[in-house]
């Protein structure tokens, strides 16, 4: 590596001392201010670099270099890039100007100049910096609860981009995943739009969005008893969460109910009522709610009690009967039966 340096230096030497034999010696006198040069410059993808070389009255000759490249000879362009130009004022700055700056710009740049006693250089090294952008996210999926699901996002940027992911929750708290995020056996809370970011602090993050919809059978979450009088509106509710959207039937018995004389049956969304008008005393009794997708189904009893008979319109045991159930309990010890 050093004995490579040595030689690249070298080189570097014999074409800056070809170079004089060519400047034109009517430019300017004037020498570096090696105090000032600076040894780095970063700058954005599309944005204008000054690369500064600040001289005084001692100079004879001066020029810049890219690599091995003449870029100028004195006031000479010997580029072909419409983008580099010249900076110079007043007789105390030759810099160099590069707009619309590009990631081939980056590398080293060489202010050379000729003094009466020696020549010298002010070297710079151009970094160039491009903002982080996703060039490849995953889909939209539709998976099934239980299966194994991997998000993919590719970012290019200079430097590398850092990627992160969240679900955009009520919580959204980061999840641990990089360029690919895998989720082992998809839970239905799991389902939702993903965010992937990457940023690498160039510019404002890219930011994409992935939605998982996670398919999974019925369960039934909630129902509704009713206890009317004869003659009166009997409902009954049925609630359910599924995806997709659960179909649901209404049973007395083995008999599938549906829209007759005297029965309404309405579906909206997760939910259904099964509404009986003029309730008569053959209506009472158990009735069965059913919820049914392609991945499966879930039923579960809904009672049309008569009123007062000691149940709560939700099926489960009243305070009636529980204290009933007490006494009779206390009554059998009391007896020793």
């Amino acid at each position: 590596m050093h004995v490579g340096r040595k030689s690249c230096w070298r080189q570097l030497q014999a074409s800056f001392f070809r170079l004089l034999c060519l400047i034109p010696t009517g430019f300017p006198v004037r020498s570096v201010d090696m105090q000032r040069a600076t040894d780095n410059i970063t700058i954005r993808q599309g944005d204008t670099a000054i690369i500064r070389c600040y001289v005084d009255d001692k100079v004879s000759k001066v020029a810049w270099l890219n690599r091995s490249n003449i870029i100028f000879a004195g006031e000479d362009k010997w580029s072909l890039d419409p983008r580099v130009g010249l900076v110079t004022k007043g007789q105390l700055e030759y810099s160099l100007r590069i707009q619309k700056v590009d990631v081939y710009d980056e590398g080293s740049y060489t202010c050379s100049i000729q003094t009466k006693q020696q020549p010298k250089t002010s070297q710079v090294y151009l970094i160039v910096q491009v903002p982080a952008t996703i060039y490849k996210v995953s889909e939209d999926i539709i998976v099934n609860e239980g299966s194994n699901v991997t998000l993919s996002c590719l970012a290019s940027g200079r430097p590398d981009p850092l990627i992160t992911w969240r679900l955009l929750n009520p919580s959204a708290e980061p999840l641990d995943g990089e360029e690919y995020l895998d989720i082992i056996g998809i839970m239905r809370n799991q389902a939702g739009r993903y965010e992937c970011k990457a940023s690498n602090d160039v510019a404002t993050p890219d930011v994409k969005y992935v939605n998982v919809v996670v398919n999974y059978p019925p369960s039934i979450r909630k129902t509704q008893s009713s206890e009317p009088p004869v003659g009166r509106l009997g409902t009954l509710q049925c609630e359910a969460a599924a995806v997709p959207t659960p179909e649901f039937e209404w049973y007395r018995d083995d008999k599938r109910l549906s829209n007759t004389q005297g029965i309404n049956i309405q579906i909206l969304g997760g939910n259904t009522i099964l509404m009986i008008a003029n309730v008569t005393e053959e209506d009472y009794g158990n009735y069965t709610c059913v919820a049914s997708n392609r991945l499966g189904a879930q039923s579960a009893s809904v009672f049309l009690y008569r009123p007062g008979t000691g149940r709560d319109i939700n099926g489960s045991a009243c305070a009636s009967l529980s204290l009933w159930l007490l006494l009779a309990s206390f009554a059998c010890l009391f007896f020793k039966c």
